[in-house]
């Protein structure tokens, strides 16, 4: 009889640990950063000019075995334009080991920024698309994205009888490190 509690015990100790451990392997926070290069188009009325432009961000998340959401801060840097965003995105993701195709939205805002020799930006919506492909380090608590995105501000600044938007889109590369 006491050998069998004692198998017991152990078998629960061992349930126990262990999906304590694995719980990590659901719920993996990270914290990241971004870079990218691409162009911005400023619209207003009838007159478009589009820049070359870069991109530069910093990334907290959370990633879940189908889903990944986080916060992220953007500065946008072209020619003419400088703008700070804060998003909110969601990820929905392939289950495969190495390489993770995945498809993305975002919402925030405008917080900050200015254009060169024209009005200053306001505070306004910007909502984001995402497409890319997640390279999984084996061993390492490492994760390289690459993706393409196309971010749009409308009404970032007001000109006499006019709006002005704002489309910036690039190829970004993100690294993260999981927790």
């Amino acid at each position: 009889m006491k050998l069998k509690s004692v198998a017991l015990m152990t078998a629960l100790g061992i349930i126990a640990t262990t999906s304590a451990a694995n719980a990590n392997l659901l719920f993996d926070p990270y914290i990241g950063a971004t870079a990218g290069v691409g162009g911005a188009t400023l619209f207003a009325d009838h007159d478009n000019k589009s820049y070359v432009a870069q991109s530069y961000g910093a990334v907290a998340g959370l990633d879940l075995p189908l889903l990944r959401i986080e916060a992220e801060y953007n500065y946008l840097n072209d020619d003419v334009i400088k703008a700070q965003l804060g998003m909110v995105n969601g990820y929905l993701k392939m289950p495969t080991p190495m390489f993770q195709p995945y498809i993305g939205a975002g919402v925030g805002a405008v917080m900050d920024g200015d254009i060169d020799n024209g009005p200053d930006i306001e505070k306004t919506a910007a909502y984001q698309g995402m497409l890319g492909l997640t390279f999984n380090i084996p061993v390492l608590p490492f994760k390289i994205d690459g993706e393409a995105r196309a971010l749009y501000a409308p009404k970032i600044a007001k000109l006499p009888g006019d709006d002005i938007d704002l489309l910036h889109y690039d190829v970004r590369v993100k690294l993260r490190f999981i927790f």
